[in-house]
């Protein structure tokens, strides 16, 4: 993580954690309410950005009476395409067109339910039509400018769970972790790392992702503590927790109407049909997602909170 960024120069050591061997796994009161705090506010993407601070501020007054403690967040392989924080940013737009996404994270330790302050997370996932930056040639997505929304049901989608090796090239989430590979190409669009503030909390600017062959929407996260931010980025630590956000069929179906992403000639895997989320809601990563109904081209704003277990290693490699 290699980038100059002078008002990150602070230790990152976060708070000590003593190892609990019967770790407490306390389920959210009330299933529904389980996401982040702060979600409230302008449908704008970029306003809801820019008020960040406000929001962040309003949320910290209420957060300790509204939340409980979370379970431990489920975890994911890294997948093939994951590039080691090289963007230190909350913008990882660049130039991609589609919908205006804003992510409002939230990280807490599952045990004590205290927020994870200081730590490094990393997000990155495809384009509007499923290609991923620093590997566009081995990407599976893609559009033909004839392509017609996605419906709920695709058709020739195969039942039950795939059996063999994913296809050569193609971005995997199968429980075999899909092994690295090395980038492609110097593009780095729609990736980006940036610190949790006191509050566990920190928000990126995106869009709405696309989807490739063989894999529900979704974007991929890492979380590091225990390292140390410097004048060169995030340096040291270690990887708690590896995971993947995941949008409900509505949304996607919705987003499916607007241009790019009616462009897409690629067969969509439902959420269902995933082999990657475990159907668990919040804790399995699907996200609260706010939008206008009517015009989701506005932009979303999609919230959760991840219950981390920052003693120990998740680096999604052995999955």
């Amino acid at each position: 993580m290699t980038e100059n960024h002078p008002e990150l120069q602070q230790p990152a050591h976060g708070p000590k954690h003593k190892k609990d061997l019967t770790r407490r796994k306390v389920v959210v009161a009330g299933a529904g309410a389980a996401v982040a705090v702060g979600a409230a506010g302008t449908l704008a993407a970029s306003g809801a950005f820019a008020s960040e601070t406000s929001t962040a501020a309003s949320a910290s007054s209420t957060s300790t009476a509204a939340e409980a403690c979370y379970r431990l967040t489920s975890e994911t392989t890294e997948g093939p395409y994951y590039i080691d924080a090289d963007k230190i940013r909350r913008d990882i737009t660049e130039d991609k067109e589609g919908i205006p996404l804003t992510l409002q994270l939230k990280v807490i330790d599952s045990e004590t339910c205290k927020p994870v302050a200081n730590a490094a997370v990393d997000i990155w996932h495809c384009d509007a039509l499923g290609i991923y930056s620093g590997y566009e040639s081995l990407s599976t997505g893609g559009g033909g400018g004839g392509g017609s929304a996605p419906t709920d049901a695709p058709s020739g989608t195969p039942s039950g769970t795939p059996t063999g090796e994913p296809p050569s090239g193609a971005p995997s989430g199968g429980t075999g972790g899909g092994g690295h590979e090395e980038p492609t190409d110097d593009e780095r669009y729609l990736r980006g790392t940036w610190r949790t503030d006191k509050h566990g909390q920190v928000t990126f600017k995106t869009i709405f992702p696309g989807w490739y062959r063989g894999r529900t929407v979704h974007i991929h996260t890492k979380v590091h503590v225990d390292g140390t931010w410097t004048d060169a980025g995030y340096e040291g630590g270690h990887t708690c927790h590896t995971g993947q956000f995941f949008f409900d069929e509505e949304s996607v179906l919705a987003s499916a109407e607007v241009e790019p992403y009616s462009t897409s000639t690629t067969e969509r895997t439902t959420l269902t049909e995933d082999t990657i989320y475990d159907q668990s809601g919040t804790t399995g990563g699907l996200l609260k997602l706010k939008y206008n109904k009517k015009n989701i081209a506005k932009g979303v704003i999609g919230s959760i909170t991840m219950g981390v277990d920052p003693d120990t290693t998740n680096d999604g490699t052995s999955l």
